[in-house]
């Protein structure tokens, strides 16, 4: 039974270190969303960061704020849920669908 709880154990090491490395390597990818035609787009990383924002300058209405600040709020809910998405799909792979499918959201761990 120890060597059955050892090989348990190496396993989870392993997966622990496979979603380090993939923690890491996300970090560097980022996701894209653009919203009202292109006028405002979001770029976040896969660490779930607001990398930049563009604002198409003729987007730009002093009479109308309040558009401008919809556009930026819906780009970068879209940005976040890309990147939640991506984390998602890389986490699968690494764990072999373990939690996926079981309702165990491994992104919390990354925040």
């Amino acid at each position: 039974m120890s060597k059955q709880l050892g090989d348990l154990m190496k396993q989870a090491q392993k997966m622990q270190e496979r979603m380090g490395e993939i923690q890491q390597e996300l970090s560097t990818r980022t996701c894209e969303a653009s919203v009202g035609g292109g006028m405002v787009v979001a770029t976040v990383s896969g660490n779930q960061e607001l990398i930049a924002l563009k604002v198409d300058p003729a987007v730009v209405d002093a009479d109308d704020v309040e558009m401008l600040q919809d556009l930026v709020v819906a780009a970068v809910n879209e940005g976040f849920r890309k990147s939640k998405e991506m984390m998602s799909e890389e986490m699968g792979k690494a764990t072999g669908g373990f939690g996926g499918g079981g309702g165990m959201d491994l992104s919390s761990i990354f925040k």
